[in-house]
Order: C-alpha cells, then sequence, then structure tokens
C-alpha cells in the first residue's frame, strides 16, 4: 500500500502522464497542449516530475477548483485512478513548494498563448439571443482582480487608494479589460496590465479582435475620438453610450428620431477638421423601464432603415451581458471576494488567463447544450454547469497528456 500523500503508478506511464481532466482535456487537447509549450519554449531538457504540460492542466485545474490548495487539486485530479489499480509504483503528490516553483518555470506564456488558440466567439447562426440581425453582439468591459499583498505585486501593478484616510487599499489588483460574445458569454479576447494602465488602453490593445459582422457595445468609460476610429479599423460597427459633455451637433434629423451627428478629437475640437461622422439615439428610461436617466449613444450605422432608433436602444441592454461574465469568473468560478493566489506579476498573469480558459470551456460546454435542447444559453445556469463539472472531472480519468511513446499502447482511460 503506498504512504499516505502518495498513488501507485505503472512502470510504464508516470502520474504525470496521466491525469484525470475529463472536460477540460476535451476543450484542450493534449497535442494542442503540447504545441503551446513547444513554441513558448517551456519543453524542458531533463525528465521532471512536474513536466510543462502538466503544469498547464494543473493551473486549469486549480482555477476550476479555486480555493482548494495546490496539494488537494493534485489529489481531485487523480481521484479514482488509484481505486481502477493502474498503478504499481508509489508516486508522491508534489508539495506546495514543488508546484509553486513549476509554476514558475511554466510563465505565463503558454496559458496566453492557449487563450489565443481556443478561445473565440462560439455562436452559431441558431444561437437563440446572440445576433442582431446580420450582426453577432459582443461587448468590450474591463474589470480588476486583487491579488496577494506581496511587494513584487504591488510594485508591479499596483493598488488603489481609499476613501478612509490611508491612502492604500488591503491588495494590489490588477486589471483586465475583455471582449465578450453577449448571448454565450463566451470571452474570446483579453489583456490584463498594472492598474496605472486605463482600461481604455488596455481595450484598444483587443481591437483586432473586432471584425465585420460584429456590433460592439461598450459603457461610455470607452468613448473618444481616437478609440472610436481604432475600433472601426475592422470593418466592426458599433454601438456606444456617451458622456452628457460630449458635444454632438445635430446635422441631419432622421425619420426614427435619432440624428447625424459627428465627433472629433479634444486636439480638433475648434477647428473640426477631420470629423467622424456618427448617428445618435437618445432617449430615456421612464418609470416603468428604468429611473428616469438619460441615455446618448452614437452608432456607426448611420442608415436608420438598417437598425431603427427603438431597436438599438432596446439592444443596448445587452452590454450588461459582459457584467454578468465577469461576475461569473470572479464571483462564481472563483468566488465572493476573490483574491488570487499568484505572489508575482507572471503567476498573476498566468492564473488570470487559466480563470479566462476555464471559463471559456464551461460556456462552449453550455452553448452545445443549449443548441441540442434549442434553448438561449442565458437560459442555463452557469453555476449549476460549474458544480456538475467539478463532479465530472473528478470521477474519470483522462487519456494522458503526454504523446504516446513509439510502440506503447496505454490503457483506454
Amino acid at each position: 500500500m503506498p504512504r499516505p500523500g502518495q498513488l501507485k503508478s505503472s512502470g510504464v506511464d508516470r502520474f504525470s502522464d496521466r491525469i484525470a481532466l475529463g472536460v477540460l482535456t476535451r476543450a484542450f487537447p493534449p497535442e494542442l497542449v503540447d504545441e503551446v509549450v513547444a513554441e513558448c519554449g517551456r519543453v524542458e531538457q531533463r525528465t521532471r516530475l512536474l513536466p510543462a504540460r502538466v503544469v498547464v492542466y494543473f493551473v486549469l485545474a486549480m482555477c476550476l477548483f479555486f480555493g482548494q490548495g495546490y496539494e488537494e487539486v493534485a489529489r481531485l485530479l487523480v481521484q479514482g485512478l488509484e481505486r481502477e489499480g493502474r498503478w504499481a509504483k508509489a508516486w508522491r503528490v508534489p508539495t506546495t513548494a514543488a508546484i509553486g516553483r513549476a509554476r514558475l518555470r511554466l510563465g505565463p506564456e503558454p496559458l496566453r498563448a492557449l487563450f489565443v488558440r481556443v478561445c473565440r466567439p462560439v455562436a452559431v447562426a441558431a444561437t437563440q439571443g446572440a445576433w442582431y440581425r446580420q450582426w453577432r453582439l459582443v461587448a468590450v468591459d474591463g474589470t480588476v482582480f486583487d491579488i496577494p499583498d506581496t511587494a513584487v505585486n504591488a510594485e508591479f501593478f499596483g493598488r488603489p487608494g481609499t476613501s478612509r484616510g490611508q491612502g492604500r487599499s488591503a491588495y494590489p489588483q490588477a486589471r483586465v479589460a475583455a471582449l465578450a460574445e453577449c448571448g454565450t458569454h463566451a470571452v474570446f479576447a483579453a489583456e490584463v496590465g498594472p492598474l496605472t494602465v486605463h482600461e481604455s488602453v488596455l481595450a484598444e490593445r483587443l481591437f483586432s479582435s473586432m471584425t465585420e459582422g460584429m456590433l460592439v457595445l461598450a459603457d461610455r468609460g470607452f468613448c473618444g475620438f481616437d478609440l472610436w476610429r481604432a475600433a472601426k479599423g475592422g470593418g466592426a460597427d458599433l454601438l456606444w453610450r456617451v458622456r452628457s459633455v460630449v458635444v454632438l451637433p445635430v446635422l441631419e434629423t432622421l425619420p426614427d428620431g435619432s440624428y447625424l451627428s459627428e465627433i472629433v478629437a479634444a486636439r480638433d475640437n475648434y477647428r473640426r477638421t477631420d470629423p467622424e461622422r456618427v448617428r445618435v439615439i437618445e432617449y430615456t428610461l421612464g418609470p416603468r423601464g428604468g429611473d428616469g436617466t438619460r441615455y446618448r449613444l452614437i452608432t456607426s450605422i448611420l442608415d436608420p432603415a438598417r437598425a431603427p432608433a427603438a431597436e438599438l436602444a432596446a439592444l443596448y441592454a445587452q452590454r450588461w451581458e459582459i457584467e454578468n461574465t465577469l461576475d461569473e469568473i470572479k464571483n462564481h468560478q472563483g468566488g465572493p471576494g476573490l483574491v488570487l493566489r499568484s505572489q508575482h506579476p507572471a503567476g498573476v498573469e498566468q492564473e488570470i488567463f487559466a480563470f479566462l480558459l476555464v471559463h471559456h470551456a464551461l460556456r462552449d460546454l453550455m452553448h452545445q447544450a443549449a443548441l441540442k435542447g434549442g434553448h438561449d444559453p442565458d437560459r442555463l445556469s452557469f453555476t449549476r454547469t460549474l458544480r456538475v463539472v467539478r463532479r465530472h472531472v473528478t470521477g474519470q480519468a483522462a487519456l494522458s497528456p503526454l504523446p504516446a511513446r513509439p510502440g506503447h499502447h496505454p490503457e483506454p482511460a
């Protein structure tokens, strides 16, 4: 019998070659993980207890079972293997320190590369709630993650001030900007940076993912002439809320109550030599639909016949879907009062991309289930899906993350 903290392993396969990951190995196939590890130069020159490809899966599992200790996550990944009698030699679960060192060796690059390779919009033509006419609905927004209060984290990411007089908050924070598909909550582009970098600056790095056929929704914190023009560069259409102080001259009133106007850069405010034509929709949410707040939206769709003002006003509420998406990641997948566990900046970025990858895998699974049942993906419970997947992962043994050796045929999992 193995000693406490050990699992049996065979002379043919090491434990690290056969981790039980269930849903995650289907979302992120071992062959793809091998590719990104190699692309990022993380292939080991010597055999390790925790090779890089296994550490990738461990970090993903860490963000699926957030709140569990390192060693407990390792045990959860292999639950069920021992009772199947697959292991002959004893293998000790890596210590917390060993796993921490393995994470540092891996760095954030493989997780970021995996995100770029895998995370895409998932809606198809039959997906309910994902489209407005011919446009795929997406939204851009930013958030912050509390991170451990270490000197290196505080120096790199910074911390917000407080209104209580001490001038500093309890935790440093990492800023994240993301693009998400409104109908499926699939995050398909993201950037991580220090708190000193404004979310609009991070968001601009996402614009290459905004393509023709998308209608991108954004709150008033993102509006600005240069940002607007850059966002249009890839062919996407825009529907953004603007602040009340923005000057929007009425150039032509349109039949649906909207009007054509123009925006200019602050540096061109007086001469207005390089304007950008926009269409403006103004409306107020009354007692039945809101609190009397007046909204001003600008859109790149200038022809009201293609998108009537009343429809766009109603459509803007879909922007809140990215707020719900970020809440799923932080408060459900993570937990209320989420503080990431990484003590170093590279680990923080690694962990954030792992959270996004796991969330995308869950949301893709929910989308497939919704398609089969003819439902809107929003009608499925994220929390329930998360619980089911956690049980599923710990109840099955997945295939080996390592490529099969010539002439070797491991047992089916």
